[in-house]
């Protein structure tokens, strides 16, 4: 590959182990790698590219994604939220969501995704579904960094009467899907020149046994792989975990030797001390003692009135936080602003919670779970995984601290290009990888597909607007 040359008003470099802001710097990649940061570049370069009033990132590391059904959450999981599910749509809506969708309806939701991700400055991506195979083509396809893993569990929840939530148990299918699992991770190893990679999932925290949790947490140090799982993401779920093993989703992880270095809860918001239960404890210290990281969905959770109470005191603690997307949209950019504005809402301070703070949840922390300190910085040797912004627009002019216009006011819109592992697979607002014509009718048709079925799957038969009511009555 030709050496490039980026010249930028602004780059996000770094330095002495943190991000620096690099005025009038240059960028240089070599290949896959970046090989200089920094002034007065006196090397060779096949391409020089004058980027102006430009500032440069590390690409975001999205540490939560769903990509198999989320871009179909969209104008169906908002204004709903039953009081005896704490307004929770896991045990109803997303249940009938997933159900109702058909496979070509997945085939548009992940090429979909592919497009979203790229446009809001994901470069590396952790994805937990179903189908990991074909959402490994896709990222490969599109020239995303990506980490992919298939579900598996040892039983399910569901409402047998709208009221409370109960369970089945098939502890044989979540070691099979254990197995399944690994072999995804087997056969994923140097896809993509090693951007694409397996890592393990078992689902959530009330549906995995204790020895489901120790055999995962076995083969990821045995293979050398992530390892994450849903976990205090829900009231229903802390009670049911404590009414079956009398204690805290985090503890019963902690008891079942699940947490370590390479774990990352997704969500962890209803620990010891939050208002929704009012349990003593200290899951914080717990997380933070074990060295596992948080990965934080905010726009997920808000939608519905639910934050961590509060993001700032995750961070005094000592917790690792990365951020993703989990729903839609798919945007790191609206993940790092919700989790800026709700932190310092929920601690009711503007000092507490910083965009310093925010730019490195969405790189170098993310890049410590992933054991990767080749990722999420901009410095010789690090992978070339960069996001060119532009500062000469309405959004982001005018300029004095480009970190804080970054979190508080950048739009899709501002994000001009995007490389991935040295290659563009944006530039100029135009994806190079992604076919994007006719996607939003394809993923229009797949909605209306799966909300007709809607009826076929709810517990009582109802429609989708006796489930999702809309916002207005016709008009007649």
């Amino acid at each position: 590959m030709p050496i490039l040359r980026i010249d930028a008003r602004y780059v996000v470099a770094f330095q002495d182990g943190e991000h620096r802001l690099l005025e009038n710097g240059t960028v240089v990649v070599d290949g896959d790698r970046v090989v200089f940061a920094g002034r007065d570049y006196g090397g060779p370069a096949d391409e020089w590219v004058d980027a102006g009033d430009t500032l440069v990132t590390p690409g975001f590391i999205n540490t939560h994604a769903h990509l198999e059904t989320a871009p179909l959450d969209k104008s169906f999981q908002e204004d709903i939220g039953q009081r005896q599910f704490f307004s929770t749509g896991l045990v109803e809506t997303l249940l009938l969501q997933e159900a109702s969708i058909d496979e070509e309806g997945v085939d548009t939701c992940v090429e979909f995704s592919m497009s979203e991700l790229i446009r809001t400055g994901t470069t590396t991506v952790m994805h937990q579904g179903l189908r990991g195979r074909r959402v490994a083509e896709a990222c490969d396809r599109a020239g995303l960094r990506a980490y992919i893993a298939d579900g598996y569990k040892s039983g399910r929840w569901y409402t047998p009467d709208g009221n409370r939530v109960a369970y089945e148990w098939d502890e044989d299918g979540g070691f099979a899907g254990l197995e399944r699992a690994v072999q995804l991770i087997e056969d994923l190893r140097g896809r993509g020149s090693d951007r694409v990679r397996g890592f393990l999932s078992p689902w959530q925290a009330n549906t995995c046994t204790p020895d489901l949790l120790k055999e995962s947490r076995r083969l990821s140090d045995e293979l050398d792989v992530p390892l994450t799982i849903h976990a205090a993401q829900a009231v229903f779920e802390v009670m049911d975990v404590m009414a079956a093993h009398g204690m805290t989703p985090i503890e019963y992880l902690e008891s079942a030797g699940f947490l370590g270095p390479r774990v990352v809860l997704g969500h962890a918001i209803f620990t010891t001390g939050t208002s929704w239960l009012n349990l003593p404890g200290d899951d914080l210290r717990r997380i933070a003692d074990s060295g596992a990281s948080i990965s934080y969905n905010a726009w997920t959770f808000a939608r519905r009135g639910i934050m961590v109470e509060s993001l700032p005191a995750y961070h005094r603690a000592g917790v690792n936080i990365t951020l993703g997307t989990d729903t839609t949209p798919q945007s790191m950019i609206e993940s790092i602003r919700w989790s800026a504005i709700l932190g310092k809402v929920a601690d009711r301070r503007a000092d507490s919670w910083l965009a310093a703070h925010l730019l490195d949840a969405a790189t170098v922390n993310a890049a410590r779970l992933l054991g990767r300190d080749d990722l999420g910085r901009i410095a010789p040797g690090a992978k070339a995984d960069l996001l060119l912004w532009r500062l000469d627009t309405p959004a982001m002019s005018p300029v004095r601290d480009p970190i804080r216009n970054l979190v508080y006011y950048a739009t899709r819109e501002d994000l001009a290009s995007v490389i991935i592992d040295g290659a563009w697979v944006m530039r100029d607002g135009a994806v190079l990888t992604v076919d994007e014509a006719g996607l939003s009718e394809r993923l229009q048709r797949a909605g209306e597909r799966s909300w007709g079925r809607v009826p076929d799957h709810d517990r009582l038969g109802r429609t989708l607007e006796e489930v999702a009511p809309s916002s207005l009555r016709p008009f007649r």
